[in-house]
C-alpha cells in the first residue's frame, strides 16, 4: 500500500510541475501583452497546482496510528 501511495504521490508531484510550467507561460503571455494583473487562467492554474501539491503531500504523510 505504501508503495502505491508513494508512486501516486510522485506522479502528482510531476503533474504539479507541469501545471506550474503552464502558469508561467500564462504569466509570460500576460506580461508580453502589457497586462498588469494576473489573468484568470493563471489564477486557476495556480489554484490547481496547489491542490495537486496538497494531494501529493497528503499521500506521503504517515497515517495516524490507532490508539
Amino acid at each position: 500500500m505504501d508503495d502505491k501511495r508513494h508512486d501516486i504521490s510522485e506522479r502528482l508531484a510531476a503533474i504539479a510541475e507541469e501545471i506550474a510550467d503552464l502558469a508561467m507561460e500564462s504569466l509570460r503571455d500576460s506580461i508580453e501583452a502589457g497586462e498588469t494583473r494576473l489573468s484568470d487562467e493563471e489564477k486557476r492554474l495556480t489554484r490547481a497546482r496547489r491542490s495537486v501539491e496538497k494531494a501529493s503531500y497528503l499521500l506521503r504523510a504517515e497515517p495516524p496510528s490507532p490508539e
